[in-house]
């Protein structure tokens, strides 16, 4: 089982394209590569050929796998509906109500989700998996499915994601690490600055006591950068223009612009690889 799962210090911390990002790399490299979220809170939601429904950011990061996106690839999405309902719609399909205070199959759903997960690793080289808002929100590590859930039931190798641009990077990445289960701690092997503009040698420092407090490596800094990718959430931040030709061909073409800038940068995508083979 080939996989990495990219993780977030809050939601809107730069997963959906930082997945895709890794997505578009592997490709380049000749590699058959699927992305999968276990489950994904969202309106933006997209219709597959089949007639699935799955979140928005998975058709992306399948259009940047250079595939069309599948049911298995986002099995649990939750739509909220108002005052505390919620739509839980599995493997693409209507599933179940549910309300604030109700009975939740967790178990039952974290098994169709890891099954869909492991349809996928048979299938692909590759499986590019993507968190959901914070591994460590106290209120709900318990019945989290796409952060600690799939770090559980299937081991997977992690990276996590910081934004700089709202401040508080460093803060953010140590105390994520520190309120992770001490178990699941191994299992996240680096961390990423997305969306830095100026000078990176300031942040030196900063680096290099995070890595003395957690063993995490720092695998790189992303640039800012205005381009226009699928928005999934109210707290998604994609600015910037698409060109005249396939919406779907746009969104990958300024995904290869921001790979580009990413390992001009110096993000070492060479280390996540050596994740996979771990």
């Amino acid at each position: 089982m080939r996989s990495v799962l990219f993780l977030g210090t809050s939601s809107g911390a730069g997963k959906t394209t930082l997945d895709a990002l890794y997505c578009r790399h592997l490709v380049r490299k000749g590699l058959k590569v699927a992305p999968f979220k276990a489950s994904n809170l969202s309106l933006n939601s997209y219709v597959t050929e089949d007639g699935k429904e799955i979140g928005m950011g998975q058709a992306f990061q399948a259009w940047a796998c250079g595939i069309e996106p599948t049911g298995d690839m986002n099995p649990v999405l939750m739509k909220p509906s108002g005052n505390g309902r919620m739509q839980i719609v599995l493997r693409g399909e209507p599933f179940m109500d549910t309300e604030r205070g109700s009975y939740f199959p967790r178990d039952e759903i974290m098994e169709k989700a890891c099954e869909s997960f492991d349809r996928l690793a048979h299938d692909n080289d590759v499986v590019v998996c993507e968190g959901s808002g914070s591994p460590v929100e106290l209120n709900l590590m318990d019945t989290d499915m796409a952060n600690i859930g799939m770090m559980r039931a299937r081991g997977i190798q992690s990276v996590l994601i910081g934004d700089i641009e709202r401040g508080g990077v460093f803060a953010a990445v140590y105390g994520t690490w520190l309120l992770l289960p001490e178990d699941l701690r191994p299992l996240l092997k680096g961390f990423v600055i997305n969306r830095f503009r100026g000078d990176a040698s300031i942040l030196e420092s900063g680096i290099r006591k995070v890595e003395e407090l957690t063993g995490m490596k720092c695998l790189g800094i992303v640039p800012y950068a205005l381009l226009k990718f699928p928005e999934e959430d109210s707290l998604s931040d994609s600015k910037g223009s698409l060109g005249d030709g396939d919406i779907h061909d746009e969104f990958v073409k300024n995904l290869d612009e921001l790979l580009d800038s990413a390992e001009e940068a110096g993000l070492d995508f060479e280390a996540i690889d050596r994740l996979l083979s771990a």
